[in-house]
C-alpha cells in the first residue's frame, strides 16, 4: 500500500482525477504554518504600527506576506521532493559537528518560540478571566500539549482543530475591523512604499524582520514530506499546483489577519491619545474606550487562540527538529516541559510580558539564516530536487529575500541591544 492510501484511502492519481475535491484533501500544512504568522507577537507590532503611523506602512505587511509565500513554498517544495524534512536533509549534508550546532541553535529557537506564545496565551487568559500570568502560562501548556496529543490519530485531527483556532483568530479581528470608520483614501495611500521619519522605518524594519519564523521553515517541509507520494510526473505537478494553494491560502488568511490589525489600530488609536498602545494590555484597554467591550473581547479570545494554536504548532516543530538533526526523539511530554519550563520561569519572575515577548523576537533572529540560507541551497541543486529544483530566477529571488531578512533581522538585534531600558 503506497504512503498516499495510507493517508488519504485514495492514490494522487484518483485525488487528482477529483477536481477541486480531490484538491481539497491535500490542503493543510501551509495553514498549519500560517499560525506562526499571527502569533502574539504580530499582534503587538502590527497594533503598535498602525496606532503610531496609521496606515502608512501597510505596504509592509503586505510585502512581508509575499515573503511568507516564496519562503514556505520553497520549504513544502523541499518536503515534497525528497521525502526528508529540511533538518534531515541538512545530517545528511553537512558534518557531524556542525549538525549538532545546528540542532543546538534550532532549540533555542524553540524554545523562544514557545516563550512569546506562552506568554501570549497567559496574557489573554488574564485579560478575558483575571487569572494570574503564571498560571496562565500553564494552562497554555496543557492547551498546546492536548493539541499536540491529536496528532496520535494522524495528521487531519491536528490540522483541523488548527484550522479552528486560525478561524477564531480571524472571525475575532475581521469582525471589529467591519465596525470601524476605515478612510479608503488613507488605506489605499498606505500601500505606497514610503516613510515619515527614522521611527517609522525602525518599525517597518520590526515588521519585515520579524515575519520570517526559522520554526516553521523546518516544520512546513515535515508536513509535506510523507503526505502524498507521486508516481508519475502528473501526480507530481498535481501535488505541485495543489502545494501552492495551500500556501497561497494559508498565508493569505494570515496576511488577512496582520492587515485587520493593522487597519483597526490605525481607525481606533492614530491621532489620539490612548496610552500604551504598544503593548497588549494597552491595546485591550483601548478597544474598550474607543470602541466597547465586545471589541476589546474579541480581541482577547483572538490572542488566548493564537497562543493556543502557535504553542502547539511550536512544540510541533521541536519534535521535528531533534528527530531530523539528531535521530533521537524524546516522549511528548518531555518535549512540552523542556520548551515550557522557560516561559514559565519568566512568568514566575514577573518579568514584564511584553519585554519577554522583545526578547523572544531577538532569539528568533538569531535562528533566521540558519534556516533560510540552507533552504534556498538545497532547493537549488537538482541532485537533491530532482525536476523540482527551483527555477534560476526563483533561487535568485530567494536568496534576494535571505539576505534582506538576515540584514533586517541583525537591524532589530542591534536595535534591542542599543535601546535604553
Amino acid at each position: 500500500m503506497t504512503t498516499a492510501r495510507k493517508r488519504t484511502g485514495r492514490s494522487v492519481e484518483e485525488l487528482r482525477r477529483s477536481g477541486w475535491r480531490g484538491r481539497l484533501v491535500v490542503l493543510g500544512p501551509a495553514f498549519v504554518a500560517a499560525v506562526a504568522y499571527v502569533d502574539p507577537g504580530n499582534f503587538a507590532t502590527n497594533f503598535a504600527a498602525g496606532a503610531q503611523y496609521g496606515y502608512l506602512l501597510l505596504w509592509v505587511i503586505i510585502v512581508a506576506n509575499l515573503m511568507a509565500m516564496l519562503i514556505q513554498s520553497l520549504s513544502a517544495k523541499l518536503g515534497l521532493a525528497t521525502g526528508k524534512n529540511l533538518p534531515e536533509t541538512c545530517r545528511e549534508r553537512m558534518p557531524r559537528t556542525g549538525t549538532f550546532l545546528m540542532w543546538a541553535q534550532a532549540e533555542l529557537v524553540a524554545i523562544a518560540t514557545d516563550l512569546a506564545e506562552v506568554v501570549g496565551g497567559a496574557i489573554a487568559l488574564n485579560l478575558l478571566f483575571g487569572i494570574p500570568l503564571f498560571t496562565g502560562g500553564l494552562i497554555t501548556g496543557v492547551i498546546a500539549f492536548a493539541l499536540l496529543a491529536l496528532q496520535g490519530r494522524g495528521h487531519r485531527p491536528f490540522e483541523r482543530a488548527i484550522v479552528a483556532l486560525l478561524a477564531v483568530i480571524l472571525v475575532g479581528l475581521v469582525s471589529t475591523l467591519f465596525r470601524v470608520d476605515v478612510d479608503p483614501a488613507a488605506a489605499l495611500a498606505g500601500l505606497v512604499p514610503g516613510f515619515e521619519g527614522t521611527d517609522s522605518l525602525l518599525l517597518a524594519t520590526g515588521i519585515l524582520g520579524a515575519t520570517v519564523m526559522p520554526h516553521v521553515i523546518y516544520l512546513h517541509s515535515a508536513l509535506t514530506q510523507h503526505r502524498m507520494t507521486a508516481q508519475s510526473p502528473a501526480d507530481r505537478r498535481f501535488l505541485l499546483r495543489t502545494g501552492r494553494l495551500d500556501i497561497v491560502l494559508g498565508m493569505g488568511v494570515a496576511g488577512l489577519v496582520n492587515l485587520s490589525m493593522l487597519v483597526i489600530a490605525a481607525a481606533l488609536f492614530a491621532g489620539t491619545s490612548v496610552p500604551d498602545t504598544d503593548t497588549l494590555s494597552g491595546i485591550y484597554a483601548g478597544l474598550t474606550v474607543q470602541l466597547d467591550q465586545v471589541a476589546a473581547v474579541a480581541f482577547a479570545v483572538a490572542l488566548l487562540a493564537s497562543g493556543f494554536a502557535s504553542s502547539g504548532v511550536g512544540t510541533y516543530a521541536g519534535q521535528v527538529i531533534m528527530a531530523g538533526f539528531l535521530r533521537r526523539r524524546i516522549p511528548l511530554l518531555a518535549r512540552r516541559l523542556l520548551t515550557l519550563i522557560p516561559a514559565l520561569v519568566v512568568l514566575g519572575l514577573g518579568v514584564d510580558p511584553t519585554q519577554a515577548l522583545v526578547l523572544s523576537q531577538v532569539v528568533l533572529s538569531f535562528g533566521i539564516p540558519f534556516a533560510l540560507a540552507p533552504l534556498v541551497w538545497f532547493t537549488a541543486q537538482r541532485t537533491i530536487m530532482g525536476t523540482l529544483v527551483n527555477h534560476r530566477a526563483t533561487t535568485v529571488v530567494a536568496a534576494v529575500v535571505t539576505a534582506l531578512v538576515v540584514v533586517l533581522n541583525g537591524v532589530l538585534i542591534w536595535q534591542t541591544i542599543h535601546t535604553p531600558g
